[in-house]
């Protein structure tokens, strides 16, 4: 697959071509009254360059697994991507550029990933399609490893992405660009669109450093060139491609508005249209028609639209390539086509263990750790790490290398200590496609990776975050350690499925259903400290937990409900007993996931919690927020509205409450309140 520049960057069909994309963009924010149309003005010029010389991609088929990706980090410039979109012949009519920022359109302000083909992901949080990308490239090296052969070079592709100002001053970006040139990612290369601009003025009002050297440091290959100058972009390209073992900054110096008589690096230029009468102005300085709107010479489109039967010829290269493969490594083949199809291998989880009571006590995070070695050879791409904390995790798989710099065979990440670029690169992995991936830290540490879960959320990406040490349980750390509200705060993200298993088999079986419902992001809630194994032959089935909800133990005609998760479901059945000692009769009911069970049927929800038992107790060591909707009106909560306490945690739990006479003393005031 041999890369070249071309020719013909520096004619006048080359200009036509550049300000095409300037005058589509300077239309649309126009037309929508809304919008940024500096940035798309100021690289016009190298993307051009990127688009018609150097990315490989097919228009037709925007999935063709060996395409290079490309990702607009600087999400704001929505309508650059936009317009290389319609130009080069993907599905996206130029009715949706006229439509941008609209109800219902391909085209909001910042590119959504799957709602227009050919957007790699959700941009529009400065620096998280840097982290993303770093992801990507990730994803390519471990899977070049995987399946590449002598001659067989299947999975060969790049990470493109442009870069702003801001991208750069987000902390997401120095962490993901840290461990990029940690790992020599050489297949990354970053244009930076340095414009000097950002909302409030020029960027030396904050941002004054060398980036050059900044990245220099970070192991990163760099080139500073004027980016108008498509001869001098082109270069910086074709230098970066032969850089194997260093990701590559290409810094491109550019005017935002360009050619703007009067807003041209200008801080209004970035966020607001020129306004009319600048537009005319404008298109009058480029040589452009002052009166045209969205207008696209033909000779132009035709330029742009080389790429719809070089895409064509490039992936039919690499079928033709991929059947050779298949001739000569039939099982790598098939694996690879079920990687790529989400597809898990049969009887994958032959080996997840089943825990038994006898076995005594352990914490969910261990259990999880169990699992994830149990399932781990019967799932070779199941790739994950820890922010700096599997030892606490448990999220090292035993026996397999870790990824090091030059050498992707391994199966453990390192990520450092580095949460949100974690979250971010995770996010970017699933994108990409082939690979299981899951990452662990503290709960209370998920705050450091929200926006990035968030995104997960949003993209319904395939990523397992898994958080440890998920309550006040964690002791003597104090309460910067001790999660109160950080369930509450994951369960409030839309699309995100939260679990907080009671025990060692519902934890089994939260990976269960994280591996085999691949259709968005789970976060998991597990404890340090060690639970009780649930005997399931008196109990219920851990398999309940796919339904969210499920009553774990019953009795024939409830007098209260006790619903908890995660740790408290035992103590909620330490208080059954005691209540029945007493003759109140108490169902219990696990509740490891509020998501999973308001996807079930009306009918099923009112079975598990009958709504003329009034008479509920919700048990959670967090905060109360949301649990009145299980409680209801005449129901009372057990939980943590308060930071915690440094202390032992046989001493802290009894302090606040978590304790089977506090449960049964609640239970007794419900009832007596709700008649």
């Amino acid at each position: 697959m041999t890369k070249t520049i071309g020719t013909g960057l520096n004619t006048d069909l080359a200009q036509l071509c550049v300000n095409t994309i300037r005058g589509l963009a300077m239309d649309a924010v126009q037309k929508a009254k809304s919008g940024h149309p500096g940035m798309p003005m100021g690289m016009a010029d190298a993307a051009y360059v990127l688009w018609t010389k150097f990315l490989e991609h097919n228009p037709n088929n925007p999935d063709w697994p060996n395409r290079d990706r490309f990702v607009l980090s600087a999400g704001h410039g929505s309508m650059l991507l936009y317009s290389l979109l319609h130009l080069t012949g993907y599905d996206m009519p130029l009715d949706e550029l006229q439509n941008f920022r609209q109800w219902g359109s391909q085209t909001p302000g910042h590119p959504e990933y799957e709602l227009a083909h050919g957007v790699e992901t959700t941009t529009g949080p400065l620096g998280q399609g840097f982290a993303n990308g770093v992801g990507m490239a990730l994803a390519e090296r471990i899977l070049a490893d995987r399946f590449n052969r002598p001659d067989f070079p299947i999975v060969d592709h790049y990470t493109y992405a442009i870069c702003s100002d801001g991208d750069l001053m987000e902390g997401v970006s120095h962490e993901a660009a840290s461990l990029a040139g940690h790992l020599g990612l050489g297949k990354i290369i970053y244009l930076y669109d340095d414009n000097e601009i950002s909302i409030e003025g020029s960027t030396d009002l904050t941002f004054t450093e060398d980036v050059q050297k900044r990245f220099e440091a970070y192991n990163w290959h760099t080139v500073d060139v004027n980016g108008h100058d498509r001869g001098a972009v082109a270069e910086a390209i074709r230098e970066a491609q032969a850089e194997t073992e260093r990701p590559s900054l290409i810094i491109a110096h550019t005017h935002i508005a360009y050619g703007s008589p009067n807003k041209q690096d200008t801080a209004g230029a970035h966020g607001a249209p020129l306004g009319e009468e600048e537009v005319r102005l404008t298109k009058e300085a480029l040589g452009w028609p002052a009166d045209e709107k969205f207008l696209i010479p033909d000779e132009v489109l035709a330029v742009f639209r080389r790429a719809v039967d070089a895409g064509a010829d490039r992936e039919a290269e690499w079928k033709d390539l991929f059947d050779q493969y298949a001739e000569a490594y039939a099982e790598l083949a098939e694996a690879f086509q079920q990687a790529k199809a989400g597809q898990l291998p049969e009887s994958w989880d032959d080996n997840m263990p089943t825990f038994i009571p006898d076995d005594g006590p352990i914490a969910t995070r261990a259990a999880s750790g169990t699992v994830l070695n149990a399932i781990a050879e019967s799932l070779p791409l199941l790739i994950g790490g820890s922010a700096d904390l599997h030892p606490s995790n448990k999220t090292y798989l035993a026996g397999y290398e870790p990824l090091k710099p030059g050498d992707f065979s391994g199966r453990n990440i390192h990520f450092g200590v580095r949460e949100h670029a974690m979250a971010s690169i995770l996010n970017g992995m699933a994108l990409h496609g082939g690979l299981l991936p899951y990452g662990g830290t503290f709960l209370v540490f998920s705050d450091y990776a929200r926006p990035s879960i968030r995104l997960a959320a949003m993209m319904k990406a395939p990523v397992t975050f898994v958080f440890t040490h998920d309550s006040i349980g964690v002791g003597e750390d104090g309460p910067t350690h001790q999660p109160v509200e950080q369930v509450a705060a994951l369960r409030a993200i839309p699309n995100l499925r939260v679990i907080r298993p009671a025990d060692a088999n519902e934890t089994a079986e939260a990976w269960r259903f994280a591996l085999t419902h691949r259709d968005g992001p789970v976060a998991f809630a597990l404890t340090r400290q060690k639970l009780p194994v649930l005997d399931r032959t008196e109990l219920a089935p851990a398999g309940g937990l796919v339904r969210g909800a499920y009553v774990l133990s019953d009795v024939s005609d409830p007098d209260v409900i006790l619903i908890a998760s995660g740790s408290e479901v035992a103590l909620a059945l330490e208080a059954q007993e005691l209540l029945d000692s007493e003759g109140i009769a108490a169902r219990v009911v696990s509740m490891p996931s509020w998501e999973l069970f308001e996807e079930q049927s009306q009918a099923y929800k009112d079975d598990v919690l009958p709504p003329a038992v009034r008479a509920r107790v919700a048990v959670e060591a967090g905060v109360s927020q949301g649990w009145w909707r299980y409680a209801g009106d005449a129901g009372r909560v057990v939980t943590v509205d308060k930071f915690g306490a440094s202390a032992p945690i046989g001493v802290v739990m009894p302090q606040y409450g978590f304790t089977p006479e506090n449960v049964a003393a609640e239970v007794r005031a419900c009832i007596q309140s709700a008649g």
